[in-house]
């Protein structure tokens, strides 16, 4: 398949601080790539170099081949979607979605087909005459990206687009996002912060951390095998102990945490007896109650501080007997837990091959 975009270790620097350093990946056409980092981590000076706003300080953005350095905005077979959309209000639908192709200059009744056919693609047919202020959220989010469409770039960049947005709307936006993409088959390079919004939409996920990608991935594999420390915390709801591996053979060790408990769980590599670690636990590994006969289970008691409840993604707030370290564990909504309330004490189980253990960098 033809890569539409390849960076190869990029460097930016604004004086002695590195906003970008040494990022290299590749996009392939007709994917949906994401790039989910923290606040300040460096993915929007990232973008900005691959639409040509800014210009890296050494390697190398080539587009189907094609080096981008040095290149303007104007000049880069790209579009750019910001957060706050920048329709222009005075003037209607199609009128906004043909004022890239006018600068062009292009033919008028070419200029029609075209708004036509992407209000089409982008399922709002018929809404050429309709005022920006006229429209819904989402729909002002589908005209900012068909305005974009209509150019036929290479590739469209989305920057945080749906953070305007209320949460049932950007619930509803991001399998309308997915959708669009699937059916265009337009390569789009996406930022944000928000890892539900990169986990539901993308075919590939690079986490950023202080101007480093830490993992590039599909989402099941960010979610269920993170390669370091930062992305397991990072990427969906973890629980955290700190502990020392006491015991240790080959890529399972058991881990004596500070607060006392003992577990059994996988180690991200090969670490000798002693090492200091973090084990990882996602809240749905852990079982509430589990059956006896389950001897291969790590097993601990929690006090139940507090039942949030929040239909399929309840979870129960507990603390570990004689800890004062959060757990959350989550609580099926089958019924068969309904009893549990706060400042009960339950038995918590999980399966040693659930966790994940990396070895902690001492300060």
């Amino acid at each position: 398949m033809q890569t539409d975009l390849a960076v190869q270790e990029v460097i930016k620097r604004f004086g002695d601080f590195t906003a970008v350093d040494n990022v290299s990946f590749d996009v392939k056409q007709g994917e949906f790539f994401s790039i989910l980092g923290p606040s300040g981590c460096g993915k929007t000076t990232l973008l900005r170099m691959i639409a040509g706003f800014n210009n890296p300080d050494s390697g190398g953005l080539y587009i189907r081949g094609k080096n981008m350095n040095g290149l303007p905005p104007n000049k880069r077979p790209v579009n750019l979607v910001f957060q706050h959309l920048a329709l222009f209000p005075m003037m209607n639908v199609a009128e906004n979605i043909a004022f890239g192709l006018k600068r062009r200059n292009e033919k008028p009744a070419a200029i029609k087909r075209k708004v036509e056919d992407v209000l089409e693609r982008v399922h709002l047919p018929g809404y050429g005459d309709k005022r920006v202020e006229q429209l819904s959220g989402g729909q002002r989010q589908r005209i900012a990206i068909a305005r974009c469409l209509v150019l036929e770039p290479t590739l469209l960049l989305l920057d945080e687009p749906l953070g305007a947005l209320d949460l049932k709307l950007r619930e509803q936006m991001k399998v309308e996002l997915k959708t669009l993409q699937a059916e265009v088959g337009t390569t789009f390079i996406y930022i944000t912060h928000d890892q539900s919004e990169a986990l539901v939409m993308s075919d590939n996920v690079a986490v950023m951390n202080q101007g480093s990608f830490e993992q590039i991935g599909t989402p099941q594999d960010l979610y269920h095998r993170p390669a370091t420390p930062f992305v397991a915390g990072f990427v969906g709801d973890n629980n955290r102990w700190s502990g020392r591996l006491t015991d240790s053979s080959g890529t399972q060790g058991t881990i004596t945490t500070d607060e006392g408990p003992v577990f059994r769980s996988k180690t991200m590599d090969a670490y000798s007896s002693g090492t200091s670690v973090d084990l990882f636990l996602r809240p749905e590994a852990m079982l509430i109650q589990p059956d006896a006969s389950l001897s291969h289970l790590n097993r601990f008691k929690a006090d139940v501080k507090a039942v949030l409840f929040d239909g399929a993604n309840s979870r129960l707030l507990t603390h570990p007997v004689g800890s004062s370290r959060e757990i959350l564990v989550a609580l099926p909504q089958n019924g068969q837990f309904d009893h549990i309330k706060s400042g009960d004490t339950i038995d918590i189980g999980w399966d040693e091959g659930s966790g994940i253990c990396f070895a902690r960098k001492e300060a």
